[in-house]
């Protein structure tokens, strides 16, 4: 007998709680094999496609293309019959899954195996390890056996839309456990009331504790009314990576006492080294790439800006590897891919590459482990034909280096002026890390090897 599966939105991993629906990649009443991707999803991090673990009819679809929903919602619910029929509603899969826990995310296959456990393309895809616990989606309510008609018919009708696991509409909050959800649950406590004391705002249990026990607060005073809307004014929502850029941003601006300090280079040399490097048959090297290499063993020197600072402990943590993070700007937004320890790589491997991730974010295909972790930020702004800034700290690092346009312009070179080639460097720190002598000796050192590139050489 054929049963009705509902695949949910699967934990995203990352501290993500919701994804944006980008396209849909069936329609209902198509068939889908095993892993098959049923939709593409734009998360804070970056644009994936969702693979169904169940082979069979689609039934129903959950949400619309622009509609962000919450992890454990549907997402889509798949007819899936015996072994039998598994091997006509599948073409070419071998077989669908069987009935089993509901969740979307585990199950067994029609040939007996263990279902696919695959979550999203790019995080890492292949059969699962062993059996896994079923789990109970949003609502605690498990799968619904239905007769399912032929593919012919009409599909079943689609089951009511699940309420979000807090019992709050716009999807989970973030806590450390699921006894902490039961607590709020059991006091009438609305998670989203709480700000949470652990990292990233977790909830812990203490902050519910402390919300209970707390005195009812005084009556607020009337907010003022918000200013009218300006005829013709256009909402854009903030979505996806821009409203993650968004948060992260303004976080730093709120937590981080940053400073900022710049000087004016002569990357005449730094061109004329490229230009040799580029010669015919050799892998060609990029200017970000040369400046990268200028960063880490800028920042071999000075390790004291390697660094992030644990705000709860009181404590500043000098990170023993450079994963170096460069700003990209997409169609999407801006994102950070991150050239994880950096300060092992050759300027060649540098090249190569910031080149991959480069392509990969404008087509929206960076995964999580490509876009987090980083410890330093290069912001090369000048390609779009601007000379300063004074960048925002990519928090919780505690450096941001930023370079303008390389352009010509006169100046001062071995007592005589002349057109040179000449750069802005930007360097925003977090003022608790380091003061002024360190963050000035960083840029200081930054600027030599722009002007003469071969004390590279001799940095390290």
């Amino acid at each position: 007998m054929a049963v009705v599966r509902e695949f949910t939105l699967p934990d995203l991993g990352e501290g993500l709680t919701e994804a944006e629906i980008v396209r849909w990649l069936v329609q209902v009443g198509e068939v889908v094999a095993v892993d098959q991707p049923v939709v593409e999803m734009e998360t804070a991090k970056a644009v994936v496609e969702v693979p169904c673990p169940y082979g069979g009819v689609v039934t129903a679809r959950f949400g619309e293309e622009g509609e962000s929903l919450a992890v454990g919602r549907p997402l889509v619910t798949v007819a899936v019959g015996s072994a039998d029929a598994a091997g006509m509603l599948s073409p070419g899969s071998g077989g669908a899954g069987h009935a089993g826990d509901g969740d979307g995310v585990s199950g067994e296959s029609a040939d007996g195996g263990q279902g696919s456990g695959n979550v999203l393309v790019g995080y890492g895809t292949g059969a699962a390890a062993g059996r896994r616990r079923a789990r109970v989606r949003a609502g605690g309510r498990g799968p619904v056996p239905a007769a399912v008609p032929p593919v012919a018919s009409p599909p079943p009708p689609a089951p009511p839309p699940v309420p979000a696991p807090d019992g709050v509409d716009g999807g989970p909050v973030a806590v450390i456990s699921p006894l902490v959800r039961r607590i709020a649950r059991e006091h009438g406590l609305d998670l989203r009331t709480l700000a949470g004391s652990g990292p990233e705002g977790l909830i812990l249990r203490s902050d519910v504790e402390r919300a209970i026990t707390a005195p009812a607060p005084a009556p607020a005073p009337a907010a003022p009314a918000p200013a009218p809307v300006p005829e013709g004014a256009e909402r854009v929502p903030l979505r996806g990576i821009r409203r993650a850029a968004a948060e992260k941003l303004a976080r730093s601006r709120r937590e981080v006492p940053d400073a900022t300090c710049w000087v004016d280079a002569d990357a005449t040399e730094l061109l004329a080294a490229r230009a040799a490097m580029n010669a015919p048959g050799r892998p060609r090297i990029s200017v970000l790439a040369l400046l990268a290499r200028v960063v880490t063993a800028a920042l071999a020197r000075y390790p004291e800006l390697n660094a992030t600072v644990d705000t709860e402990r009181a404590e500043i943590l000098r990170l023993p590897g450079v994963h170096l993070g460069f700003a990209a700007q997409t169609d999407r937004g801006l994102v950070v891919p991150v050239l994880r320890d950096a300060h092992t790589m050759t300027t060649a491997e540098l090249s190569d590459a910031i080149a991959r991730l480069t392509d990969s974010a404008r087509a929206g295909t960076l995964s999580p482990a490509e876009l987090t972790g980083g410890t330093f930020t290069l912001n090369n702004y000048g390609v779009f034909g601007v000379d300063g800034s004074t960048p925002i700290i990519n928090h919780p690092e505690a450096g941001m280096l930023g370079v303008g346009r390389i352009a010509a312009k006169p100046w001062v070179h071995d007592g005589e002026l002349a057109v040179r080639q000449v750069v802005q460097l930007s360097f925003t720190f977090d003022h608790r890390v380091c003061d002024g002598g360190v963050a000035g000796g960083f840029l200081r050192m930054v600027a030599d090897c722009v002007e003469q590139p071969a004390l590279l050489l001799a940095a390290v």
